[in-house]
């Protein structure tokens, strides 16, 4: 049965739920401030990674909480002005590091990952782009060897729950990209991997595609939902009220006031990432390359190299540190000595994070007709056409190809 459901949030994953709802032939209202695409899916590594089912909080981080306390550059960094209101996620992020608590999430994560990269067809197919996501693979490399013996219980992990990879010495790693440097000593290939040519053009192909299909795009910002005696009935507006059946909060980190007001309080928070990017890189990688020591990603676009990565525990409000981008810069020469950094153009923007690098993904515990989407971390782009499709057949009372228990709001 037909309905009339509001998707808040034009970045991947909203434009990706509302896409599949309009497939389905529901009458659907995409609403943002923004343009589809304009928030922390503009500046993303652009990266579809089918590997990604490690947690970010792994046995033994609580160690380094000093560290990133201390160090402002680093990989992963606190603000100090940010602590006291961080603690109670921080303190959850802490215990979801247990050898048990880990393996546990990675199987929820693979559960999830398994099929990300089909699940984007059918939308290519509608948007006319069949071809615009790269099935290449991607190469995690590391500087030492110490680096890559650390990681090792990080990969019998991933073979415990599927993935798929292959161990590539000095010389292999340079045959598969000639411009890395020669002091690489490992290097990791995951062939279930792939990438957009443009992460932004994407979102704004499938939010044509959406409005081909007969979906409508609102630019304007949610103020609050109107709750009537059955549960919320109209999202209303700073321009008006909109009515509806069904309504899905995709507002990424913006989400946790909207969520809360419709009856599902959740632990969601900021991870504030950096990307520099190099319109005229002067090298031409064919895939994307992991840096697993800094902790970045180059992704060859069409329109340049795109360098992205680390984590900024800061939340929504206080103002970028542009040395962190400049962090990435010095790092990325490292691994491509040929770069060209003229030109390159810093950016920041905000990832939806939960303690749990587990999404938010489920109905509201109060409102049945109330359906959340949020938190996906680093793997937004890469989860969003999967979550979509979910979504999809939530909103339509079909069963899910999986449990969706572990992803529930109300987890905590």
């Amino acid at each position: 049965m037909a309905k009339t459901v509001a998707v808040i949030g034009a970045g991947a994953i909203g434009v990706c739920t509302a896409l599949s709802l309009r497939r389905d032939g529901h009458d659907v209202l995409l609403i943002d401030r923004q343009g589809p695409g304009e928030g922390a899916s503009f500046g993303n590594g652009s990266v579809i990674s089918e590997e990604a089912v490690v947690p970010i909080a792994t046995p033994g981080i609580w160690t380094k909480v000093p560290k990133m306390l201390l160090d402002p550059l680093g990989p992963l960094a606190l603000r100090w002005s940010y602590l006291p209101k961080l603690t109670p996620w921080l303190l959850r992020f802490l215990l979801a590091s247990r050898t048990e608590k880990v393996e546990e999430i990675t199987g929820h994560l693979a559960a999830l990952m398994e099929g990300s990269l089909a699940a984007f067809d059918p939308l290519l197919e509608m948007a006319g782009e069949p071809d615009f996501i790269h099935k290449t693979g991607w190469a995690c490399v590391y500087e030492t060897d110490s680096g890559f013996a650390d990681d090792e219980e990080y990969r019998q992990l991933q073979a415990r729950h599927g993935v798929r990879y292959d161990v590539l010495g000095p010389e292999e790693l340079r045959q598969l990209e000639p411009a890395l440097a020669p002091h690489l000593k490992k290097g990791v290939f995951y062939p279930d991997v792939g990438f957009a040519l443009n992460n932004f053009r994407l979102v704004q192909l499938f939010a044509e595609a959406f409005e081909k299909a007969g979906g409508k795009i609102l630019r304007e910002e949610v103020r609050d939902f109107e709750i009537g005696p059955e549960g919320p009935e109209a999202v209303l507006t700073d321009k008006g009220r909109h009515a509806f059946d069904a309504v899905v909060v995709a507002a990424g980190a913006w989400s946790r006031p909207l969520a809360e007001r419709l009856g599902a309080p959740t632990l969601l928070d900021t991870e504030r990432g950096y990307h520099m990017h190099y319109p005229e890189p002067g090298i031409a990688p064919r895939l994307p390359v992991y840096s697993t020591e800094r902790a970045f990603v180059a992704t060859p676009l069409e329109h340049g190299l795109r360098v992205a990565g680390t984590v900024e525990l800061g939340g929504l409000q206080a103002p970028p540190n542009w040395e962190r981008a400049k962090v990435l810069e010095r790092n990325v020469s490292r691994i491509y000595p040929g770069l060209e950094t003229e030109g390159g153009k810093p950016w920041m923007g905000f990832r939806p994070s939960m303690p749990d690098s587990l999404p938010v993904i489920g109905r509201s515990p109060r409102h049945p007709n109330a359906f959340l989407a949020f938190g996906h971390g680093h793997c937004g782009l890469m989860l969003s056409a999967r979550t979509g499709a979910l979504l999809a057949d939530m909103v339509a009372g079909r069963g899910t190809p999986i449990d969706m228990t572990p992803y529930r709001p109300d987890r905590f």
